[in-house]
């Protein structure tokens, strides 16, 4: 692998109908949902390393410790960036920040599993027919 910690990236959306916390079901009102903080923060740490990886791996995330400290209304712009911060095996550690166009919306770490995709699927595979 050619993982080194300092890999970031940053994911962008748009607050709209389709990732505000009513749409969620994890609030009532029309602000980014929290849930949808976190597939942002996911995917920016998913695409942080996706291009490091050797031919048929990816990464699954298997934990997330965030804070969601700000509301950001429809129509605003939120950014996440993950940073790799630490390597343990396949084991991958990620610093995630979120913010809208006012500062930082929420924060936390994220960890990720490298995984052999098509030897993860068939695990997958076995179990469903089980």
């Amino acid at each position: 692998m050619e993982l080194k910690t300092g890999l970031t990236y940053t994911a962008t959306t748009v607050v709209n109908n389709d990732n505000i916390a009513s749409r969620y079901g994890s609030g009532l009102v029309a602000v980014f949902a929290t849930p949808a903080m976190v597939a942002l923060m996911e995917n920016a740490a998913m695409n942080a390393v996706l291009s490091h990886l050797p031919h048929g791996n990816n990464t699954v995330g298997v934990e997330v410790s965030v804070s969601h400290t700000k509301a950001t209304p429809m129509g605003m712009t939120v950014n996440a960036t993950a940073v790799l911060k630490e390597i343990d095996g396949k084991k991958l550690t990620f610093d995630v920040v979120a913010s809208d166009e006012e500062g930082e919306i929420g924060r936390g770490t994220h960890t990720r599993f490298v995984i052999d995709v098509e030897r993860f699927m068939s695990k997958l595979t076995k179990k469903s027919n089980q």
